[in-house]
């Protein structure tokens, strides 16, 4: 949840340095648009819709491979989505962030029967991370690029880091930096050259921890609602089969102390309150039997029997 709220952070602050490195151009006309699109929205890692002048660059973080729905088919609803409400040309990267050897990342489109959607890959590690260096938002990325030197190259983006010049931009990138690091190095390497006091001293964050909680809090509550219709309805099933079979049950009981009294006269109250105590399976028997009864003693040996 951390990482997804610091790569929206900087994706949304910083969208020329994104749409530069990933584009190849500038742009200065830059609209940040909602995920939320005409359906109920895809869960995924981290999402941003950046709209410049004639295109829209969707841009998905993964820290991970693993997705559900599958990353081909949620990059294929994405796109319908967009191209519906927009009408315009996109390009759809997904940014793996963490190494891996699984295939997933290599997987560059969707296919089925008569469909083919491709969309572009970046697996962070492979990038060289000078073009990375250039520019403040791509800093933190830079700690997950291609090295031979991992140290060398942390030591490089602290560098770069501390060259900033306004103070709240420098305290940002550097809690930024050290959040995405932390994807690949020893928490006591990173602070060996970046400031841990910027974490406790930088409002971004806090604000980044807050977003966090926030979601983790609502999706915290779907998923509570969801599980509480669930056993509601669970429950509900469960308490209407008990009730009708003990609907059931009673009205056996009605209908063969009805026959009791009138093959035997009245039944005496002990035998009534062991009635009482049959289940429907058993009434039902009482009932098939009960006309072979001449008196009270035939009953009261058939109770016997099915209760020894």
């Amino acid at each position: 949840m951390t990482y997804d709220n610091t790569l929206k952070y900087l994706v949304e602050q910083y969208p020329e340095d994104f749409i530069r490195y990933l584009l190849a151009s500038e742009a200065t006309d830059i609209q940040i648009l909602k995920t939320e699109l005409n359906q109920e929205p895809i869960r995924a890692d981290s999402v941003t819709f950046l709209q410049t002048a004639n295109q829209i660059l969707h841009l998905e973080f993964q820290t991970l491979p693993a997705s559900t729905p599958p990353l081909p088919l949620r990059m294929l609803d994405y796109w319908v989505r967009l191209y519906r409400q927009y009408n315009c040309d996109i390009e759809q990267i997904v940014i793996f962030l963490k190494p891996t050897t699984s295939e997933s990342v290599f997987v560059d489109q969707f296919t089925a029967r008569n469909t083919t959607h491709r969309y572009r890959i970046i697996r962070i590690w492979e990038q060289d991370p000078e073009p990375l260096l250039l520019s403040p938002g791509l800093l933190p990325l830079a700690t997950l690029a291609r090295t031979d030197s991992p140290e060398n190259l942390l030591q490089q983006v602290a560098v770069q880091v501390s060259m900033i010049e306004e103070e709240a931009t420098k305290q940002s990138i550097s809690v930024c930096t050290q959040l995405l690091a932390g994807l690949v190095f020893e928490p006591e390497l990173i602070r060996q050259f970046l400031r841990k006091e910027d974490m406790r001293e930088s409002a971004i964050y806090q604000e980044i921890l807050e977003e966090g909680l926030q979601e983790g809090r609502q999706r915290g509550i779907e998923q509570g609602i969801e599980q509480g219709i669930e056993q509601g309805i669970e429950q509900g099933i469960e308490q209407g089969i008990e009730q009708g079979i003990e609907q059931g049950r009673q009205s056996e009981l009605r209908l063969v102390m009805r026959l009791l009294n009138r093959r035997l006269g009245s039944i005496n109250p002990q035998l009534q309150s062991r009635l009482q105590e049959l289940c429907l399976a058993q009434l039902e028997n009482l009932g098939e039997v009960l006309l072979d009864f001449a008196s009270e003693a035939d009953l009261m040996n058939w109770l016997n029997t099915i209760e020894s």
